[in-house]
């Protein structure tokens, strides 16, 4: 009996911690507004199953009123057990649509034997997502990429592509016509894992790029694991870094005019932040 309350306790603290931490990203990026209507995508992993979750929740106290829709777009990979979604959305009693629309086939076709296929699946479904968003009147798209995803992608490019980027929180797509949001930009992976398994969702593995091991972004998530098992603290120090990016302390002569730096009265001043106008008040959605 004793176990049982201590497994209740440490789950409600993990749902605590996971909501307040989606209703501080809500916040700081002012992700949802009133009457907004948005489409959270579900994959059938564990992250989009805890956005969901968490949204419903958090929707029930928001100080805004907004609609969620649930969508899911069917992939056709062999194997995709089509009833698990539906049955489960039905069950929550949250609106849903499933697409079916054969991103497999063009991405085994097209993608050599070996090759990594996550850009080329990428492009595709979000093609498709931003279609549906259309047809459904969505003035948001949420997607369940968690702190782990947005520091993989920094890391990512650093390596890579020799540039400072990583996965925004908000963003406008480049024909302007849809805002995406991540939630889950604050929460850690590890968490939502627990998570997933104390609700019993009901998950669905991928078969297509979750099957890749030699994906470079799993290599970088190894990095990151190792990190966090040698140096506690760590992986939160570098999230906090990319909230505070100091452009005079860089090299991006785009972002700072070092060629009309001259001496004179005054020190190269920081604008203030979003961190320190939040210390006036709470976050919209904490709790």
């Amino acid at each position: 009996m004793k176990d049982a309350r201590k497994e209740s306790h440490e789950t409600n603290k993990l749902a605590k911690r996971i909501r307040r931490q989606v209703g501080e990203a809500i916040a700081d990026f002012n992700m949802i507004e009133e009457g907004d209507r948005i489409m959270v995508c579900l994959s059938g992993g564990k992250d989009s199953y805890g956005m969901l979750d968490i949204l419903m929740s958090l929707r029930e106290k928001a100080p805004v009123d907004f609609d969620l829709i649930a969508v899911n777009l069917d992939q056709k990979q062999p194997g995709f057990p089509e009833r698990v979604l539906p049955e489960y959305l039905a069950a929550l009693g949250v609106p849903f649509r499933i697409v079916e629309q054969d991103t497999y086939s063009v991405v085994k076709r097209v993608v050599p034997e070996g090759k990594t296929m996550c850009a080329l699946c990428s492009r595709l479904r979000r093609g498709a997502l931003y279609r549906i968003a259309g047809e459904l009147g969505a003035t948001r798209i949420a997607l369940g990429h968690h702190r782990d995803d947005v520091l993989a992608t920094f890391f990512l490019n650093l390596f890579h592509a020799g540039t400072l980027k990583a996965m925004p929180a908000k963003l406008l797509s480049d024909d302007g016509k849809h805002v995406v949001i991540r939630p889950l930009a604050y929460v850690a992976e590890e968490d939502l894992a627990a998570y997933a398994e104390a609700k019993a969702f009901p998950i669905i593995p991928c078969t297509l790029c979750g099957s890749q091991e030699n994906l470079q972004r799993k290599v970088v998530g190894r990095m990151l694991k190792a990190w966090e098992k040698t140096e506690p603290g760590r992986i939160s120090s570098i999230l906090r870094a990319m909230t505070d990016v100091r452009p005079s302390q860089l090299l991006d002569r785009k972002l700072f005019d070092f060629a009309g730096l001259k001496p004179g009265p005054g020190k190269d001043k920081r604008p203030v932040s979003v961190v320190q106008f939040r210390k006036l008040g709470e976050p919209l959605f904490a709790e």
